[in-house]
């Protein structure tokens, strides 16, 4: 038997290889970074990148923003998506821009879903035994077979006009309708306004200037594809707790589980910069804080939540009675009343510290980082030179607070509680109510700040 021999020729096997494009992202002072990423990176990849590069502390709440400003929009671009094909959609000659700051109201819905929907503005297709609990609202919007159904009164800007018109709008999962009689929904009052599967919503932080809005919380719906201000459906709510129930029912509905998806495992991108090796720093918060006793020779952490109480009242007397000690500049420890002046400018390099910003600019980095409880930044005061302002959000409002210089026996201390407390610094007093809720409706928890890239 002879063997004959036979060449094999195998299928050649070709390499998939990601074409690269070289983005470029700003931060909230103008500085940019450019980076070469692949063409299936997403936001959140993004995020992780400039996380790492700038050993910034991973909190979950770090976004990409896409901004417009040629029709004066902004949206958060979820986690999930890919960022080269939100730039595909980018005309040529538009100055677009993707910008990385904190939104820490991303995903605030799946922890306090109370704040984001409103009684009044919740009603559901079908009847319901007993009321209906917001974390249910939440399941139903996940859900593919039920949909809570969100109404109220919205100005919309008439397609090709300047004018506005106030009508009531109803949000179903087969898109949006408004009723042309009062507030009727009977189906031959309602009129189809827009769907969301091929457009993205985004809100108008400047609608008012811009588009002749009757209120500064506008937002609109604009198609996935390329177009001008044309192809906007532009819509503006009463007040800012409204829009928000508006927009973040759009987000659940259009993205539905992947939203939970992206909020139970933020590490899990579809490109190779997601660290899952890396694992998650977090910022301080409620969560992480705990009561210690450092009084005995080891310290420990006081579980009693009455002894911890006492413990605080304790703390606050005594910082009320003396100045803190602080490292001078040569390392060694000085009193508070050796330097007020050096005291009085120690918090300028904080990042929560924003030097002459107005009320108007203080409360527009407060929205646009998210309206949870705690976000705070500290500022001066523009009606009172000598003094500073304490700005906040809690219960979606932002609240603002002055704080006092006192003078004691030559010492210059601050106060927000008309000297009952009494710090020798901005830096001290922040520290106190980041741990105190003291005369404030609540405990600093994310401090408002411009990043540097």
């Amino acid at each position: 038997m002879s063997w004959s021999a036979r060449r094999v020729t195998l299928p050649a096997i070709t390499p998939i290889i990601l074409q690269k494009r070289v983005i470029k992202v700003y931060s909230e002072d103008e500085t940019s970074r450019a980076l070469d990423v692949p063409s299936d990176i997403t936001a959140r990849d993004v995020c992780q990148l400039l996380i790492l590069k700038n050993h910034y502390i991973d909190d979950h709440s770090w976004t990409l923003f896409e901004h417009l400003p040629h029709i004066g929009v902004e949206r958060t671009i979820e986690d999930h998506e890919l960022v080269i094909e939100v730039l595909s959609s980018w005309g040529i000659e538009e100055e677009n821009k993707l910008y990385f700051r904190k939104n820490y109201a991303k995903y605030e819905f799946f922890k306090n879903p109370v704040y984001f929907f409103p009684e009044h503005m919740v009603s559901f297709a079908t009847e319901t035994n007993g009321e209906i609990s917001p974390t249910q609202i939440l399941q139903m919007f996940l859900s593919s077979s039920t949909y809570p159904e969100i109404h109220g009164f919205l100005h919309a800007k008439e397609q090709g006009k300047k004018s506005w018109k106030k009508v009531y709008f109803f949000l179903r999962r087969s898109g949006l309708y408004f009723s042309t009689k009062g507030t009727s929904k009977e189906p031959r009052h309602l009129q189809f306004f827009t769907e969301f599967g091929n457009s993205d919503i985004y809100v108008s932080p400047a609608g008012k200037k811009k588009h002749g809005a009757p209120t500064n919380y506008g937002f609109c719906f604009k198609p996935n594809k390329a177009g001008g201000p044309r192809d906007l459906k532009m819509l503006c709510a009463e007040e800012e707790q409204s829009r928000t129930c508006w927009v973040t029912a759009i987000r659940l509905l259009k993205y539905g589980i992947q939203l939970y998806q992206n909020y139970m495992h933020p590490y899990q991108g579809r490109s190779g910069c997601s660290s899952q090796s890396v694992s998650p720093m977090r910022s301080i918060s409620e969560n992480s804080l705990v009561a210690m006793d450092f009084s005995g020779q080891k310290s420990r952490v006081i579980e009693n939540p009455t002894e911890a109480l006492s413990v605080a009242v304790e703390e606050g007397l005594a910082w009320r009675k003396k100045g803190c000690l602080r490292l001078g500049s040569h390392g060694s420890p000085t009193a508070s009343s050796q330097s007020s002046a050096t005291n009085m400018a120690i918090h300028r390099s904080q990042p929560w510290f924003h030097h002459k910003i107005s009320r108007d600019e203080a409360q527009r980095l407060i929205i646009q980082q998210g309206l949870v409880d705690g976000v705070f930044l500290v500022r001066d005061s523009q009606s009172n030179p000598k003094t500073f302002v304490l700005s906040m959000s809690h219960g979606q409002k932002i609240k603002h607070f002055q704080i006092i210089p006192v003078e004691d026996d030559g010492e210059m201390f601050h106060t927000l509680d008309d000297g009952h407390t009494r710090f020798t610094d901005l830096i001290q007093l922040v520290e106190f109510y980041q741990l105190n809720k003291g005369v404030l409706p609540c405990k600093l928890k994310h401090y408002c700040a411009r990043i540097a890239l």
